[in-house]
């Protein structure tokens, strides 16, 4: 009697995953594995399937197949990490795919929206809109693709920043799935603080601690009343001194500023008047009004082409307010305060198009002309931030003839946390190949007006270098980092008994080390 040839061990697993999910629902084509392989940056190694769970029981029973099998797990959210936050450092994973984890839970009276960890953060802001709600944080600039799960455990910036401070701080509790499949709940269900803040350990974590299944966040009231406003600054230490003068004040619920390249760059070569025109058309939508339209388009096709182009610090603002009284009130002192330090004001109208349309598709993943982009970031303490400036200037400087002979472009954008933190963003252009991420995730339509450039691995080469020595200069200025995935040293910059505690931790929960090895230094 014939007997069957014995199984793999990874055709076993790859059977077991599709017995949980449906075989349509394990991606094992190359191009498909290739593809989730590689974030905004590069590539690593490649996971023998992409597993895509559509309920948290098919999640966590996920992750206790891998534990069975030892294998490496990685989520990938919406994708727009470039630390190596969702690439394998081992080989023989599965990225897990939550896209079709989507339910959104709305509990307008106890004031918790509760999402799956597949929800974007532009799918939760539309799923709130006609309660009148909004989270106090509402997403990064990526929020089309971005998920609040995803976003929880790389801590983001960006829209309700000013006053509300980064996601995590928006958070009320977590559903999670441990590195042995079981499921875990922090807090209670409408209030973060009961006991240890056991939320706050899988903030910024990267996933190494635990698999988001569900989150919760605060809501509140949304103001439609606004005010947007925008400055030009001659120098970097007056627009850093105004950034903070007006942080302080809690003033503003958004703000970020640009140095020449980016804002004339990313935003003041897009296509010049014809897109900026495509976009005010946007505002008009979003304010309602013919009549603001119209005079947000002509500001945007006449006097903001002309400003972006001499701006040397742009700062933008958003401050919202229960009342157009207010939120104009809000804008006066943001104006009293920027002007103090020199600024001039200039029309508001980059500002007043995020208001209209917070969430961008992923074009900025590659330069204005289709070079290759990386930023990198330091979370500075305001004394640190003249120093650190300096020294950047110092050693950009240093680098000219090199930066030159392989064109390699550098910005900076800025951007007040809170009152008490700021964050500098240098970015690198290159001219190289694009990536399959760039094939897949940057629209067709905008991908075909971009330049093709070939393999370039000397510059790439060279601007590998210099981030790794500016992110050394950084943790020269005591700086802390968001996104920390594989390329900030987090843990080789924490003291002995926190390494010990985060250790004993990671022990408890992944006792296998399976869910994203080499994340946060683990």
């Amino acid at each position: 009697m014939a007997t069957a040839a014995p199984r793999d061990a990874t055709s076993a697993f790859l059977d077991r995953l599709a017995a949980i999910v449906g075989q349509a629902n394990v991606l094992t084509r190359e191009e498909d594995r290739r593809f989730y392989a590689t974030d905004v940056l590069r590539a690593a190694e490649v996971p023998v399937a992409v597993v895509r769970p559509g309920s948290v029981e098919e999640l966590a029973a996920i992750v206790a197949a891998a534990h069975a099998a030892q294998a490496p797990v990685v989520v990938r959210g919406g994708g727009a990490s470039y630390t190596d936050g969702y690439t394998h450092a081992r080989p023989g994973g599965i990225t897990i795919d939550p896209s079709r984890l989507k339910a959104i839970a709305v509990d307008a009276t106890n004031a918790v929206v509760t999402v799956e960890a597949g929800v974007t953060w532009a799918e939760l802001r539309d799923a709130l809109l006609p309660h009148g709600l909004r989270t106090p944080f509402f997403g990064p600039f990526s929020g089309l693709a971005a998920t609040v799960a995803g976003s929880m455990s790389q801590h983001s910036i960006s829209h309700g920043t000013g006053i509300w401070g980064v996601s995590a701080e928006s958070l009320v509790g977590f559903d999670l799935v441990t590195g042995t499949g079981e499921l875990l709940s922090t807090g209670t269900s409408f209030f973060r603080f009961y006991g240890p803040d056991l939320a706050g350990l899988f903030t910024g974590d990267c996933g190494a601690l635990g698999v988001k299944a569900r989150v919760r966040l605060k809501l509140i009231r949304r103001r439609e009343a606004f005010e947007a406003l925008s400055f030009n600054f001659t120098g970097f230490e007056a627009m850093h001194a105004a950034m903070r003068a007006i942080a302080i004040e809690a003033l503003d619920d958004e703000n970020f500023g640009l140095d020449a390249t980016l804002q004339q760059g990313q935003i003041g070569r897009q296509k010049g008047v014809a897109a900026k025109a495509e976009i005010a058309g946007q505002v008009l939508k979003g304010q309602g009004s013919l009549g603001a339209g119209v005079k947000a388009l002509a500001k945007m096709a006449i006097s903001g082409e002309r400003d972006l182009r001499r701006a040397t610090f742009a700062v933008h603002y958003l401050a919202d307010g229960v009342s157009p009284a207010e939120a104009r009130d809000r804008a006066a002192r943001i104006r009293e305060l920027a002007l103090a330090e020199g600024a001039e004001e200039i029309p508001n109208t980059v500002p007043t198009v995020v208001r209209s349309m917070p969430f961008a598709p992923l074009t900025n993943t590659l330069g204005p002309k289709g070079e290759r982009w990386v930023p990198f970031h330091a979370l500075l303490a305001h004394d640190r931030v003249a120093g650190f400036h300096a020294a950047l200037e110092a050693y950009l400087a240093a680098q000219e003839e090199v930066m030159a002979a392989h064109s390699i472009v550098s910005g900076r954008m800025f951007m007040a946390v809170g009152p008490n933190a700021f964050v500098y963003e240098p970015t690198f252009y290159w001219p190289d190949a694009r990536s399959i991420y760039h094939e897949r995730v940057v629209p067709a339509d905008h991908l075909a007006t971009l330049a093709r450039y070939p393999e370039n691995p000397a510059a790439r080469a060279q601007a590998m270098r210099m981030k790794a020595e500016i992110i050394a200069l950084m943790e020269a200025h005591g700086a802390g980092h968001f996104q920390i995935g594989r390329v900030y040293p987090w843990l080789a910059s924490r003291d002995g008994p926190s390494v010990r505690l985060v250790r004993a931790i990671k022990a408890a929960l992944d006792p296998a080390g399976i869910l994203n090895p080499g994340a946060l230094g683990l």
